[in-house]
């Protein structure tokens, strides 16, 4: 005869809680290598940084490559962190999927300008 002890649990949510720390962990360690690399090319340049400094720093195509990373980690760190505001703090479905989806086309936006940006130089 078989006994079972307790009631059975059933687990629900959207189990991405660890992903989620995660990705906003190196997502934010890719920013913060980004800003000392750009940081240290700043300070070893000689005499004031003007447009053509600045434009030289992100003219190699290793730092093209680094810049679309990091924008789009940037991209990524915000979704998670608003995705995860709108979740916990609107209550309101209708207000929370609005939301949502300005927050998607803000970043979609944001994404379009700074590539447009990255292609200039």
């Amino acid at each position: 005869m078989a006994v079972n002890y307790g009631s059975k649990r059933t687990v629900v949510g959207a189990h991405y809680g660890l992903r989620d720390w995660l990705s906003q962990r190196v997502t934010g360690a890719l920013m913060a290598v980004f800003t000392i690399v750009v940081l240290a090319q700043v300070l070893l340049t000689r005499g004031p940084v003007g447009y053509d400094q600045w434009a030289g720093i992100f003219a190699p195509q290793w730092m093209k490559v680094l810049t679309f990373a990091v924008i789009a980690a940037l991209l990524w760190h915000v979704w998670v962190g608003m995705r995860d505001v709108w979740m916990d703090y609107v209550q309101p479905v209708g207000i929370r999927l609005f939301m949502q989806i300005f927050t998607i086309v803000w970043l979609v936006g944001c994404a379009g300008w700074a590539i447009q940006v990255l292609w200039r130089i």
